[in-house]
């Protein structure tokens, strides 16, 4: 495969321009022919027959020893024969970087049969025994192949084939091409390909298959001759309008493509199906098919799998492919298909034209095989964006490191903990592979066994979801969160309530809510405010507000919960929205259950406390009230216990009073994924309101020196 330096030495612009569609790319069709075209250029050049070999094919055996078996005829005479000079009847070569064109190998890739072309590809550590039948086929199978035959009768060269043919028939010629190759073996097995060589004049060289043109005709008509008759179809073909082009032609109808595709078994896609008459369904000409196959090595560069599906992302330049964007687009795929590194495209694509972005569309859907040849497709698009994905993950680092949600400098905590060990919660340049990888969804919704793959997935369809820039349902998040979290709660090999979880979850709820990306979307009103973005404040700015409330004799912990509440639309008080009070009602319970439970731990010293004793799991509208009626009680006898004058966590008893006690919860209309959710962000939140130890200590340490 050419390099981009030399892709751009070999074309010229005028050369270029003409191999290119004339027209935008609007479906995967285009997409898969234009990537063809361009792996086609980079391997086997352009004209009337490059598209229809296999360069890749052989790949493996290109300056190894012995690893090219020629079989040389003489037809410069009468009578065709075997040739007599120095180098013989077999030739035992290297097959080297200058020979893959002249060889016009095509593949088939079934288990039985020849290869399309007169070259053929021998199985891994073939016998002598099994080469030399492979070496006489060349003459008694493939030149009397009926799709061959057929090219030569109507082909002025037609004689070549015959010539081959009739030696064939000769006992004594096949002879000894075996013995021949025997002796070149010398009794070891080898891996190779086998072809033939010509001799035309007598005082001609002897020509390679790319040189007769007969040879590779006859190689385009048996590779054609496959795709109108797959899936048992006799001949599905027709004239019509091909789908790439525009412009008439022979089109085909059961054709293969690189991602598996418009199968004949895939009748959900094409209900009542005639294998016959598929041209009519689907049609695309013979040539634009075969260029379209030819696409498998850049496509293949440009997926990964995760969840147990395979994920598209194809990149391509909107509006008509310039000769430019060609080139550029070109660097992108032969990189992707040749280096060697784990990068997905999307982090190709941005590495190398992140400030292109605009110039840029992708290809996007997740691809989910079963046995017998099916596949379900998930959120196919062809307007994906690099912004999608890349934007996430600029928001998810901005919410973690420039707002009042994660950071705090008043001497107080911030309403929930970063973590370095926990990837959610620590601001870097890893984020946008967690979020192309799948990742991103794999540590917050519920786990899954990859092995036995659903196709439907939840954490599949977010993925696609965000790379397409479509929409996740708010109930899908919640239902996944919340189902994460009473797993890791149920977990005997987990430790503690999972805050760290809870807060990376929350973290990516926010990222998803940015203005501008959409990611997030309800059809339920009492939802809706969660679709919304957060406007916490930078940190440095509620740093001063705070600092001014505690000189004031204000409360931090009280002015901190206040702020949080009004700056989380699911949250604040809103006289449209009623369930808003009771989502943060459910929150307040949850952040007095994690401010009593730390209390126990640290001052009663308890292994057990009131976030064990009150899971997740536990927590139901029909028990909600009940559950705050304790864990109040359980704070007012601590703080008689320690004849307190104020009662312990008032900013949050008071609150949580004016939501639930007074207000019967009997009433309340909320889901209970819902109501479990911002119950553990309560108790997450509440674990961590204290005084903010490492901020007070440095602070000592600058005033004493």
């Amino acid at each position: 495969m050419l390099s981009p330096e030399e892709f751009r030495e070999e074309y010229s612009d005028e050369e270029l321009s003409q191999e290119l569609p004339d027209s935008p790319v609007s479906s995967l069709r285009g997409l898969q022919y234009l990537y063809g075209k361009l792996y086609t250029l980079a391997t086997t050049g352009g004209g009337e027959y490059a598209s229809y070999l296999t360069p890749d094919a052989a790949d493996d055996l290109v300056d190894t020893a012995d690893s090219l078996i020629v079989v040389r005829v003489d037809l410069s005479e009468a009578e065709p024969k075997l040739a007599d000079d120095d180098r013989g009847p077999v030739w035992l070569t290297r097959y080297s970087d200058e020979r893959v064109r002249k060889v016009s190998h095509c593949k088939y890739p079934a288990a039985r049969g020849i290869d399309h072309s007169i070259t053929h590809q021998a199985g891994r550590n073939s016998a002598p025994e099994k080469l030399a039948r492979y070496a006489k086929e060349r003459l008694t199978k493939w030149a009397t192949d009926d799709v061959v035959r057929r090219t030569s009768d109507s082909h002025d060269d037609g004689w070549i084939i015959d010539a081959l043919e009739a030696l064939g028939t000769s006992d004594d010629a096949l002879e000894e091409i075996e013995s021949e190759l025997h002796t070149a073996l010398d009794g070891e097995s080898a891996t190779a390909l086998l072809t033939v060589q010509v001799k035309l004049d007598p005082d001609g060289e002897y020509l390679w298959p790319d040189d007769i043109e007969v040879f590779k005709e006859a190689m385009r008509q048996r590779k054609l001759s496959k795709l109108v008759t797959k899936n048992k179809a006799s001949d599905s073909s027709g004239d019509a309008t091909d789908i790439v082009t525009g412009r008439p032609a022979r089109t085909v109808g059961t054709s293969e493509d690189p991602q598996n595709y418009y199968l004949g078994k895939q009748l959900e896609t094409f209900p009542g199906l005639d294998i016959e008459e598929a041209w009519r369904s689907h049609p695309i000409s013979e040539d634009a098919a075969v260029t379209v196959m030819n696409a498998d090595t850049f496509v293949e560069a440009c997926t990964y799998r995760t969840f147990g599906a395979k994920v598209y992302y194809l990149p391509y330049f909107f509006g008509s492919p310039s000769v430019e964007r060609a080139r550029d687009l070109y660097e992108l795929l032969q990189q992707a298909a040749t280096a060697d590194d784990d990068l997905t495209p999307i982090e190709r694509a941005y590495e190398q034209f992140g400030k292109r972005e605009e110039e840029f569309r992708f290809y996007v859907s997740a691809v989910m095989p079963h046995q017998m040849s099916r596949y379900d497709v998930f959120g196919e698009t062809l307007n994906g964006r690099l912004l999608y994905p890349q934007e996430l993950a600029t928001e998810h680092n901005r919410i973690l490191s420039e707002t009042s949600a994660f950071e705090s400098e008043t001497g107080w905590t911030a309403p929930f903990r970063k973590n370095e060990n926990w990837d959610l919660l620590v601001s870097n340049n890893e984020a946008l592979r967690s979020v192309s990888t799948g990742w991103y969804f794999y540590q917050t919704f519920a786990e899954r066994d990859d092995t036995d793959a659903d196709a439907d997935d939840p954490r599949i369809e977010a993925l696609v979801s965000v790379l397409s820039g479509d929409s996740i349902a708010v109930e899908t998040i919640l239902e996944e969160y919340v189902d994460r979290i009473v797993t890791e709660e149920d977990d005997e090999d987990v430790e503690g309530f999972p805050s760290f979880l809870v807060a990376g979850q929350f973290a990516q709820l926010c990222a998803l809510a940015t203005d501008g990306l959409d990611l997030l979307t309800t059809t339920d009103p009492a939802k809706e405010p969660i679709t919304r973005e957060p406007t916490y404040k930078q940190h440095t700015m509620t740093t001063i507000e705070e600092s001014q409330a505690r000189a004031d004799g204000g409360n931090p912990a009280a002015r901190k919960l206040e702020t949080f509440i009004e700056n989380t639309p699911a949250l604040a008080p809103d006289e449209d929205k009623p369930i808003n009070d009771q989502r943060r009602g459910s929150f307040l319970l949850g952040a007095l259950v994690g401010e009593v439970g730390s209390y126990q731990g640290y001052s009663e010293d308890r292994s057990t406390t009131l976030v064990d004793q009150f899971p997740v799991k536990s927590i139901t509208q029909a028990r909600i009230k009940k559950v705050t009626q304790e864990t109040i009680g359980k704070t007012l006898t601590y703080t008689r216990g320690e004849d307190r004058t104020i009662t312990l966590f008032e900013h949050v008893v008071d609150r949580l009073r004016e939501t639930i006690l007074q207000p019967d919860p009997d009433n309340w209309k909320i889901g209970t994924d819902d109501l479990r959710f911002y119950y553990a962000l309560g108790v997450t939140y509440g674990m961590n309101d204290h005084p903010d130890w490492e901020s007070t200590n440095d602070e000592s340490a600058e005033e004493s020196s």
